[in-house]
């Protein structure tokens, strides 16, 4: 088999990929960095994958057998609809729930937008597809920054267990958490081993995440406690 001579319509196909391919590269650079499920080598391929079979629909002429070939033509849209309906599936993958908390959110929003760009660069269509994944960059990696910076609500799940004979009331319970800057709220209550601890558990809210390390320093020291379980919620 022959390898065909570089020629204006092969280079085309070579940049069309390869650009695929050094997008989704540095999109999922970002993602391993940070140690996430899908990361460098799964973005990558999701890029270059996407752009690919948009090529195969855009240079049909060149696989196409079929006389005459205006008789049978693939729709770039519907292989599109395909892509992205395949990318859902590799999206779900990477969302789990650790404990109380859903995370990996961001990353399956990463593999979709990155098969996004590489249906973009597989076009040809390149000043978006170029933008886009500037923007992707920007996002995952500036945003987190500004995330961290910008004030904003934090909320944890907390199981407080004390001996049932010494269990605070839920009013001086909500006074020791406002005391660190907390408000509460979905406030359920457990009576276990045979009556002798009680548990509180509920969601509280802060605007300050220090206030979480905080909260866990002070009920280390135990004020009575048997066990207590703080778990921030996050993507």
């Amino acid at each position: 088999m022959m390898i065909p001579s570089m020629d204006s319509e092969t280079l085309d196909i070579v940049v069309h990929l390869g650009s695929a391919w050094v997008a989704g590269s540095l999109i999922g650079l970002e993602r391993s960095f940070h140690g996430r499920p899908a990361g460098f080598r799964t973005h990558a391929l999701v890029c270059l994958a996407s752009a690919l079979l948009m090529v195969v629909t855009i240079y049909q002429n060149h696989w196409m057998t079929v006389m005459p070939l205006e008789t049978i033509r693939t729709d770039p849209t519907r292989m599109t609809q395909g892509i992205m309906t395949g990318i859902g599936f590799l999206g779900a993958g990477v969302i789990f729930k650790e404990g109380l908390t859903v995370r990996g959110l961001t990353t399956a929003a990463s593999i979709w937008i990155t098969a996004a760009i590489g249906i973009l660069f597989g076009i040809g269509f390149y000043f978006p597809a170029l933008l886009a994944s500037a923007a992707t960059l920007g996002t995952l990696a500036l945003f987190r920054w500004i995330e961290h910076k910008a004030p904003s609500q934090s909320y944890a799940h907390v199981a407080l267990r004390y001996p049932a004979e010494s269990a605070p009331s839920e009013a001086s319970l909500r006074e020791m958490l406002a005391g660190f800057g907390f408000s509460l709220a979905n406030v359920s209550y457990r009576l276990s081993d045979a009556g002798t601890e009680f548990e509180y558990r509920m969601v509280v809210k802060t605007y300050r995440q220090e206030n979480i390390e905080r909260l866990a320093e002070s009920l280390r020291r135990g004020n009575g406690l048997l066990e207590f379980r703080i778990s921030p919620t996050g993507d």
